[in-house]
């Protein structure tokens, strides 16, 4: 009787998990159509925040590239570190030697005024930003000349539009090492995670939250929700600032931009520790909507149905159709949406992916613990409590 109701169980889940990907493909249809409209003539003064620690190789280039924008409006660029001792100062001087017409300046942030380093920094970077409108993106994020008209354009407002637009926030690929951890990660990114990010907006009529590759605010919503200082001991700050902002009566825009982002060249062991940290980030963030996620993994509910069946043809047959439309989702987002071509690369290692993807979903409920920069975490309503250092 059990492996005839784990198949009946199985299978249910994997029609399920079907049906979501059809209305990820779809969503992703809906978007990208959304895309190809022209965006509007608005280019206001924006200052970008960059808090920094310590120098990654790849970070200059994506420093350079925040230096070359077909921007018409001014713009300024406040990069945030904790000491001066810090091996990123090198680098934001050479930046300043090599684009002098640029507004280029150097924040020292020397308080630690919560758990999150980083939403530290910015809590202290934001006093000294001269524009009303704000831009927050990590250090390693790289992005096309187009950048800040793309995402500054969202902000102008609109005749019809019920509420101004308070916040807005972009997609973003992974550009991978050789890694099988880092590999994995970047195509967890393109195939998995941003195809939930649009299916949300799709079937939530909008997106209300942010992602941490680009958070560009109004000074009035910021005002709204009290500043960045309550974020402070918030691992997810991205989705708390957008979340909040969309709470306070304002709009969260996906803008059409998509930006690069280096993974690091994770083992293993280290592609799971991360998974398991932004897992359980989320879980304490949007418990609802991950809880949800058991329904989204149809791949492999496909092949534990096929197990569970003993390899009967309907089964293998359920497979097989899952499997297709599984890679057109990853297809379809990685490569049509965000133009990832490392997904046609590593496209035989998303059943694998997607197996492990399920294993962390389940073990993220086993525990509120998290490892995040040499530190370990509790966490509780999405808040970090430091335990130790590793």
């Amino acid at each position: 009787m059990l492996p005839t109701a784990v198949a009946a169980i199985t299978a249910v889940l994997t029609l399920i998990g079907l049906g979501y990907y059809l209305l990820a493909l779809w969503s992703a249809r809906s978007f990208h159509r959304e895309a190809r409209r022209a965006p509007p003539d608005f280019q206001p003064g924006v200052s970008i925040l960059k808090p920094v620690k310590g120098l990654d190789p790849e970070m200059y280039a994506s420093f350079r590239s925040h230096c070359l924008q077909d921007y018409q409006g001014s713009y300024e660029i406040l990069f945030g570190v904790s000491a001066m001792d810090d091996p990123a100062v090198a680098a934001i001087e050479r930046l300043q030697a090599e684009f002098p017409q640029r507004s280029i300046r150097l924040v020292l942030c020397p308080e630690r005024l919560g758990a999150n380093g980083k939403v530290s920094n910015l809590v202290q970077m934001t006093p000294h930003a001269l524009h009303d409108y704000i831009l927050i993106n990590d250090s390693d994020i790289q992005v096309s000349p187009q950048y800040l008209m793309e995402i500054m354009s969202c902000f102008r407002p609109a005749a019809r539009r019920g509420r101004p637009v308070g916040l807005v926030t972009a997609l973003y690929r992974g550009s991978s090492h050789r890694t099988i951890g880092s590999r994995m990660e970047a195509l967890g990114i393109a195939t998995d995670f941003i195809a939930g990010v649009l299916t949300a907006r799709r079937i939530e009529g909008g997106i209300r939250f942010g992602l941490g590759a680009t958070l560009a605010v109004s000074r009035e919503a910021l005002e709204a929700i009290g500043g960045l200082e309550p974020l402070v001991d918030y691992l997810a700050d991205d989705y708390e600032l957008g979340a909040r902002v969309s709470q306070s009566g304002f709009e969260v825009a996906l803008s059409r931009e998509v930006v690069e982002t280096f993974v690091p060249a994770y083992s293993f062991a280290q592609f799971l520790a991360h998974q398991i940290r932004w897992s359980r980030s989320t879980l304490h963030s949007r418990k609802l909507g991950y809880t949800g996620m058991v329904f989204t993994y149809g791949l492999p509910w496909a092949l534990f149905n096929v197990i569970a069946s003993g390899g009967s043809l309907s089964s293998i047959a359920l497979l097989s159709l899952t499997m297709v439309v599984r890679v057109a989702v990853a297809l379809v987002v990685g490569v049509g949406v965000l133009g990832d071509l490392q997904v046609l690369r590593d496209l035989w290692l998303l059943p694998l992916r997607d197996l492990v993807a399920l294993a962390v979903w389940v073990w993220s409920f086993a525990g509120d613990t998290v490892a995040w920069r040499g530190q370990r975490f509790t966490l509780k309503n999405g808040k970090l409590r430091r335990l130790s250092a590793i």
